[in-house]
């Protein structure tokens, strides 16, 4: 893609090849929406605060009676309604600021310079020199290259001398193509680009390097040569160690025995079980050694549990009363006490006592009869 480039007396010297990622693309208004309104969200400060009935200064007492007044029930006196009250739903403060993902902030930006290009907007200069800040020689040059109204130069890099040379233009702004972006294009009528800006914008927002060959071009281009190197190359790996088979088993033969020291140190190394068996040398297995077949041996048994005796079923064992030692006195019989549960076994305690005393038993008393106590 082609753009005209301009000198500053409004003739064309020459067109510039230019990026067609970044002025040829198809303008996604979506994108170009969605940035524009992220960045006029960024700048608003959200600093505006208002105070609401709870925060002004004043009583809280009511005023009136609730009822039987004949007027409005009212609270407080800090009330919205009131002069010098609170404010009712105003604006608190806060943030409005946005995010926007880095693809689609690219995007935008070279949306916004296709619909420049397309609609003829956007203007290209060789170069901006002045040497000294003169408002009048930006005002002519616009007018050269055919900018009436709003315009936004941009150069390629901070230029102090044009930015005092067109900051007392009303509608017209000076940028470095760094600092390019969706809401100041949209903003003005015509984009005024110096060719190094054209250059860092391409460097910025166009695609890395030269774009490749298709790869079916080079794959057919290049087959005679596959062709030619497949044909050239060494024989396989197997072919070879087939023809060194014979060397590797004549230099394994002729190889020296390791000393002793170099065998005591491997020994040492290796395990127990190892060098156990290394050490029984085997001898050569002929077809006239007879092959000894070890019986495997029997495995021991384990001894079968000894049944356990089955509990003799019976009377339960009785401790047996120690014998009284002779000669000590019997202690007296405690009385019984109420609730001990003594005297419940009567016959049991008079047979114990009869066991005890076998001497005479006390004779029965005789009954008086009623006629000796009458007499007595």
């Amino acid at each position: 893609m082609k753009l005209p480039v301009l000198n500053a007396e409004g003739k064309e010297l020459r067109r510039l090849d230019v990026d067609e990622t970044v002025f040829g693309v198809e303008p996604n208004q979506s994108a170009l929406h969605q940035a524009f309104v992220t960045q006029r969200n960024n700048q608003r400060a959200g600093t505006a605060q208002t105070k609401t009935r709870g925060q002004v200064q004043g009583s809280t007492r009511k005023t009136r009676m609730q009822k039987y007044t004949g007027r409005a029930r009212h609270g407080g006196i800090r009330a919205p309604i009131f002069v010098g009250g609170g404010i009712a739903f105003g604006p608190q403060s806060r943030d409005f600021g946005q995010s926007m993902n880095k693809k689609m902030r690219r995007l935008a930006i070279r949306s916004a310079l296709s619909g420049k290009v397309a609609d003829g907007e956007l203007v290209v200069i060789d170069e901006l020199t002045f040497k000294a800040p003169k408002t009048k020689e930006v005002i002519r040059i616009l007018r050269n290259v055919g900018i009436q109204r709003s315009a936004l130069i941009v150069t390629g890099g901070p230029d102090r001398t044009v930015l005092a040379s067109a900051r007392n233009l009303q509608k017209t702004k000076v940028l470095p193509a760094a600092y390019l972006n969706v809401a100041d294009m949209l903003n003005h009528r015509h984009v005024l680009m110096t060719e190094e800006a054209v250059k860092v914008a391409e460097g910025l927002w166009g695609r890395k390097g030269p774009t490749p060959a298709p790869a079916v071009e080079t794959a057919a281009e290049d087959a005679p040569k596959r062709r030619r190197a497949k044909a050239e190359a060494p024989a396989p790996a197997a072919e070879t160690a087939a023809e060194d088979a014979p060397k590797r088993r004549r230099a394994k033969a002729e190889a020296p025995v390791a000393p002793k020291a170099e065998a005591a140190a491997r020994a040492a190394k290796t395990p127990k079980r190892r060098v156990k068996a290394e050490a029984a040398p085997a001898e050569p297995v002929t077809a006239e050694t007879p092959v000894e077949t070890a019986a495997p041996k029997p495995r021991a048994r384990r001894a079968a549990p000894a049944a356990k005796e089955p509990p003799v079923v019976g009377k339960p064992r009785t401790r047996a009363r120690a014998a009284k030692p002779p000669g000590k006195p019997e202690a007296a019989e405690k009385p019984l006490r109420r609730g001990s549960g003594q005297a419940t076994r009567p016959a049991r305690r008079a047979k114990a006592t009869a066991e005890a005393a076998p001497e005479e038993a006390p004779k029965p008393r005789r009954r008086a009869k009623k006629s000796d106590a009458g007499e007595g």
